[in-house]
């Protein structure tokens, strides 16, 4: 039984003030809560203070994105064994901001999964199509292409104790949002998709849905039976927003 995940991505957003508003609101909002597990991506510069405040939670620690070295003359990157010094467990690579203002093809994609595997952190794999692509009715061939960077490469089972969150990049942080149905038909064909390669992995593989997810269409999104919870933008800045999308997750999953 897959158990979803809702993950905070702060993105460039952050202030030591804002760091312990944030993360003390969510630690009360989500107090008891089972059935869900919740993660927030905070910017590095704020990791070891969201590491203080998350001591005694059960919200997990990520961030934003990671070098394909450990050590090394490599100004201004941030090493696996760095985060894991901070407790950081859940990393995001491929989001399509970095993909576009990055220049990080498919293939840097795959090789940041495969470092962060070999490190024993846990990858949050970003896919998803342009506005033009999905006009054009190439959704599931980008996804699928995205996908097989890593396959290809590393093998379907290297998708085990990883996460997959499918964004479409004309949904992400326009207030735009995939219908409930068309969201699951995606993921639906991202599943058989990695079911062509091995249908265990696919049953397995945690699918996130991103995109201007909120809390009034958190609960109809996670109805559905391949959405296996969110990474979260805008939404995911005010506590009690985040907090009643990681709930319908936590309802869903009852359900």
């Amino acid at each position: 039984m897959r158990r979803p995940l809702v993950m905070g991505n702060w993105k460039l957003n952050g202030s030591k003030a804002m760091v312990t508003e944030l993360l003390n609101g969510l630690n009360a909002e989500l107090k008891g809560v089972e059935g869900v597990d919740v993660a927030v991506a905070p910017p590095v510069m704020y990791l070891a203070q969201a590491e203080q405040l998350l001591a005694d939670s059960a919200i997990k620690l990520g961030t934003q994105n990671v070098d394909t070295h450990n050590s090394g003359a490599f100004t201004g990157d941030i090493s696996a064994e760095m985060l894991k010094d901070f407790g950081a467990t859940h990393i995001i690579i491929g989001h399509s901001e970095r993909r576009e203002y990055h220049q990080e093809s498919d293939e840097f994609v795959a090789q940041k999964f495969a470092f962060l595997k070999e490190n024993g952190l846990t990858p949050v794999l970003c896919i998803g199509e342009s506005d033009a692509q999905n006009e054009a009715g190439e959704t599931l061939a980008v996804c699928a292409r995205q996908l097989d960077a890593v396959i290809q490469s590393q093998g379907v089972e290297a998708l085990n104790d990883a996460v997959i969150a499918y964004e479409p990049i004309w949904a992400i942080g326009t207030g735009k949002a995939a219908t409930a149905q068309q969201a699951q038909d995606i993921h639906a064909a991202i599943r058989k998709h990695i079911a062509s390669y091995s249908e265990d992995v696919a049953s397995k593989v945690v699918i996130q849905y991103g995109g201007s997810v909120k809390a009034g269409n958190a609960a109809e999104l996670f109805a559905m039976p391949d959405i296996d919870g969110a990474l979260v933008g805008g939404a995911a800045l005010d506590a009690a927003g985040f907090a009643a999308i990681a709930k319908a997750a936590a309802e869903a999953k009852k359900a």
